[in-house]
């Protein structure tokens, strides 16, 4: 099977990022949300993005052009998926969201289609199961900037053919990404070791261990973490990683995945980080 049709759905953060890539190794994107306003945005970041890539002479000006000539904005979900190769959802990070666009999806998009989802924890076999093609249903979770960052995980659910997973793992390839071959099992292997370590970061600051700043501090220069947990926290979205902290402590069942109680809030007061200008840190 060839893949060269590709719909991503959402244009936020994760999904203007994977709709550039594709696009940029010579794949024809539609992006897809539920708003003009919010396609604007992403294809906005697109194309600031590509102009940072340009000026790092990372890619030719000529690439930009043909990057963005590929991509397509739409509202409407069906009249994009009746054509699509590969249907990749990078939608909120909610179960209930997730299943009924790939159900809509699933009605009238033609019969190989594969569907993937960028989830960064929900099961992909529970949202496989709601559609009628469980087979070519898997997980591929980029990582955020996805256009410098190298790593993919490629989640295969319970029902997830060889066929489906062989195709994916060349896919990733094509875009110099990293292919991870990963079980569904909560928080699959990225989100199941980084947030505890986040979340007993929280923990340590809650517990007045020390300063959010020496906790990040520790980890940077003892560790050689390129980023503290703390402000890594404050990037991801701590409304994200409560979510993700939930479906480990859910999924696992053992009190090492609680959620702090500080996390939670500081969900509650709104501080969710860098988006809403405030989490451990502030920001301008």
């Amino acid at each position: 099977m060839t893949i060269e049709n590709v719909v991503v759905i959402g244009a936020g953060t994760m999904g203007n990022g994977i709709a550039h890539t594709f696009a940029q190794f010579g794949y024809t994107v539609t992006l897809v949300d539920v708003s003009t306003e919010s396609l604007h945005r992403g294809v906005s970041t697109i194309e600031k993005n590509l102009d940072r890539q340009v000026k790092k002479a990372i890619i030719e000006e000529t690439v930009k052009s043909e990057t963005l000539s590929r991509i397509t904005p739409s509202v409407n979900l069906e009249n994009a998926a009746v054509n699509a190769d590969l249907i990749i959802e990078a939608a909120s990070e909610n179960f209930e969201i997730k299943a009924s666009l790939f159900k809509l999806a699933d009605s009238v998009c033609k019969p190989h289609t594969i569907f993937a989802s960028n989830t960064s924890s929900i099961s992909i076999t529970s949202i496989a199961a709601v559609t009628s093609r469980a087979d070519k249903f898997i997980g591929m979770h980029f990582f955020n900037p996805v256009p410098l960052m190298k790593l993919c995980e490629i989640v295969r659910g319970y029902s997830t053919s060889d066929e489906t997973y062989s195709i994916i793992e060349t896919l990733a390839q094509k875009l110099q990404k990293t292919p991870v071959n990963v079980q569904d099992y909560p928080g699959f292997i990225s989100n199941r070791i980084l947030m505890p370590m986040i979340n007993e970061a929280i923990f340590c600051l809650m517990e007045g261990v020390a300063s959010a700043e020496d906790i990040d501090t520790v980890m940077k220069l003892g560790m050689n973490h390129p980023m503290g947990p703390l402000t890594l926290a404050d990037f991801i979205g701590l409304d994200v990683c409560l979510s993700i902290m939930e479906v480990l402590y859910d999924g696992l069942g053992d009190s090492k995945y609680r959620a702090c109680p500080l996390l939670r809030k500081m969900v509650a007061a709104g501080c969710l980080g860098r988006k809403s200008g405030k989490g451990f840190f502030t920001y301008a």
